[in-house]
């Protein structure tokens, strides 16, 4: 396993639309470690292949539980309700944007061996499947939001929230 380059706002591969994974190799598992270990060291909750410069429909996803799932050629089957709130990316570090998204989803992917399964999420997770499959067709987060706050900006917010 080794830690891949994420790469940041402006890389052209970032605007590119992924093509589908067709063999499951050890290719394909030694990018999904590489992904694993890459979205653990940078402390993220979703990292796109597009993000370490494989143009590949494959994410990697932290679950409720906190675990990392692989979802290799995932499609987002349903979605339901909204939910509004902060959204950072590990491709636009230090800045973050006020983002609406279904609240819940249901995504249909491929193992690592191929095999096909389903999974649902709500909050914070469906906030990840649709953020990180948005990658995969070569959009950001930033397309979504009317304005981008720093780090200090929401520092500053919090502390006039905790001073109100």
């Amino acid at each position: 396993m080794a830690l891949r380059k994420i790469l940041t706002q402006g890389d052209p591969a970032l605007s590119k639309v992924c093509r589908p994974v067709e063999n499951f190799d050890h290719r394909l598992h030694t990018l999904l470690d590489d992904m694993k270990e890459t979205l653990a060291q940078a402390n993220g909750l979703g990292l796109a292949a597009s993000q370490v410069g494989i143009l590949r429909r494959v994410v990697v996803v932290v679950d409720s539980q906190g675990e990392m799932v692989e979802l290799v050629n995932p499609v987002i089957l349903s979605w339901e309700g909204e939910q509004t709130g902060l959204e950072g990316c590990l491709s636009v570090p230090g800045q973050y944007g006020m983002v609406t998204r279904p609240y819940k989803a249901v995504v249909r992917a491929q193992d690592r061996a191929g095999n096909q399964f389903e999974m649902e999420g709500e909050g914070v997770v469906a906030r990840c499947f649709f953020h990180e499959l948005e990658h995969l067709d070569g959009h950001l987060f930033v397309e979504h939001t009317d304005r981008l706050y720093t780090t200090e900006e929401l520092d500053a917010m919090e502390q006039e929230d905790g001073q109100a």
